[in-house]
C-alpha cells in the first residue's frame, strides 16, 4: 500500500510538471518610436530604442520572448520583411536597434539609398510554440543615407578599359580595406568598365555615374583620356569614388633631397625602375643610405616609406621591414636603408600595390 500511494504521488507530481502554459496575450501599445515619428539615418549613427508595454503573463512563471517586426507601408505582417530579437536575448519589452541595421530593413523594404520612405512596426510575443501579434501598428517615416544598406563582401573590375579586358572571369580583384571599402592600383585605357561582386555573369553589377556616386547596375563607366594607370577608392557605405590619375612615382633619396629615380608602371599594380645608379652621400660622419618613394598625383605628392621612424640596414629583416605606408615628407624619417653593396652601383627597385598582399616593394643591386 506504501508502494502505491508513492508512485501514484509520483506520477501526479510529473504531470503537473509536464503541463507547460502556453498562454501569451499579444502587446497592447507600443510606446516608441511615436506613430508616424520620422528617422533620418546615418552610417554608424546612434541606435534607435524601440519599446512596448509588457505582454500580461497569466501564471507569472513562463517567460515570454519579444520580436519587433517590420513591414512595407502595405504589408499586414504575414510575412515581414524583417525581424529583430529584443534586448536581453529576447526576454526585455524593448531591442536597441543600430541605426546601420535599420538602413537595410529600409532597403529590404524597397526604400532606395538618398530617399526617403515607409516602413511598420510592431512586436510579436512568444511562449513556447504560441506567438501573438500585437494589434498595435507604428508608422516610421525613413530616410536613408547615400550608399549601400548591404556593400558587397568582394568587388573586381572588368571591362574594355581594363587590363583584364571584358572576360568577367579574369576580372581584377580590389583590395578590401574595411567593410564596404576597396582600392585598386591599376592602369585603365579608353573604353568602359564595370565593377562586379564576383566572376560569373551573374554577379551583381554596379557602376560610377557622372557625380563620381556608386550606383547598381548594369551600365557601363566610359574612360575617354589616355591610358594612365590610377588608383580607385570605393566606399559603398556612402556610395562614393575617388579616382586619381598616378602622374608618376619617384625615388626620393634623402640626402639629396631629390628624386634620383623614376618607377615605369608595368601591370598588375607594380611600378618599377631599372638600374638606377646610386651613389651614397658623404656626410662628415659617413656614407647616408635613406630612401622612401614619392608619389606623384594632380593633387600633389604623397610620399610612401616606412612604419617605422628610423630602419636599420635590410639584412636579415624580416618581410614587414619593406612594407609601404603613406608617411610625411619629412626628409629623413619613416625611410628604409639601401642594401651596402648599392653603393656607387645600379639598383632596381620594384613596387607592388596589389590586392592579395601587403604593399611592398624590393631593392635588388644589378650591374
Amino acid at each position: 500500500m506504501v508502494i502505491f500511494i508513492i508512485i501514484a504521488y509520483t506520477s501526479c507530481k510529473k504531470d503537473t510538471k509536464g503541463q507547460l502554459d502556453t498562454n501569451v496575450t499579444p502587446v497592447g501599445s507600443l510606446t516608441a518610436p511615436l506613430n508616424n515619428a520620422s528617422l533620418t539615418l546615418t552610417p554608424g549613427g546612434v541606435s534607435i530604442t524601440f519599446s512596448w508595454a509588457t505582454a500580461p503573463v497569466p501564471d507569472g512563471s513562463d517567460l515570454v520572448l519579444y520580436e519587433v517586426a517590420f513591414d512595407k507601408a502595405g504589408g499586414d505582417f504575414s510575412k515581414p520583411v524583417y525581424k529583430i530579437l529584443s534586448d536581453g536575448s529576447g526576454v526585455q519589452a524593448q531591442a536597441t536597434i543600430p541605426q546601420d541595421t535599420l538602413n537595410k530593413v529600409a532597403s529590404v523594404a524597397g526604400i532606395a539609398s538618398s530617399s526617403t520612405g515607409t516602413l511598420k512596426w510592431t512586436v510579436i510575443a512568444s511562449k513556447a510554440t504560441t506567438n501573438k501579434l500585437s494589434t498595435a501598428v507604428n508608422t516610421l517615416q525613413i530616410t536613408r543615407p547615400a550608399g549601400f544598406a548591404v556593400p558587397p563582401a568582394a568587388l573586381y573590375i572588368t571591362g574594355s578599359a581594363t587590363e583584364a579586358g571584358t572576360d568577367v572571369s579574369k576580372a581584377i580583384a580590389f583590395k578590401k580595406t574595411a567593410a564596404g571599402t576597396f582600392e585598386l592600383y591599376t592602369s585603365l585605357q579608353p573604353g568602359s568598365y564595370q565593377l562586379v561582386d564576383g566572376l560569373t555573369a551573374s554577379a551583381t553589377k554596379y557602376y560610377i555615374d557622372a557625380n563620381g556616386v556608386i550606383q547598381q547596375g548594369s551600365t557601363a563607366t566610359t574612360v575617354t583620356a589616355a591610358s594612365s594607370p590610377y588608383r580607385l577608392n570605393l566606399d559603398f557605405n556612402v556610395a562614393s569614388s575617388k579616382v586619381v590619375a598616378i602622374q608618376s612615382i619617384g625615388l626620393f633619396v634623402s640626402a639629396y633631397d631629390a628624386e634620383l629615380g623614376q618607377l615605369k608602371y608595368i601591370g598588375n599594380g607594380t611600378w618599377e625602375a631599372v638600374k638606377v645608379p646610386i651613389t651614397f652621400y658623404q656626410f662628415s660622419w659617413g656614407r647616408d643610405d635613406r630612401y622612401k618613394f614619392a608619389l606623384h598625383t594632380a593633387n600633389g605628392i604623397e610620399y610612401w616609406g616606412s612604419s617605422l621612424a628610423n630602419n636599420d640596414p635590410p639584412a636579415g629583416q624580416p618581410a614587414s621591414y619593406f612594407y609601404l605606408w603613406p608617411v610625411t615628407n619629412d626628409q629623413w624619417n619613416n625611410t628604409y636603408k639601401f642594401p651596402p653593396a648599392a653603393d656607387t652601383h645600379n639598383i632596381t627597385v620594384d613596387m607592388y600595390f596589389q590586392a592579395n598582399a601587403p604593399y611592398t616593394h624590393t631593392a635588388t643591386v644589378v650591374n
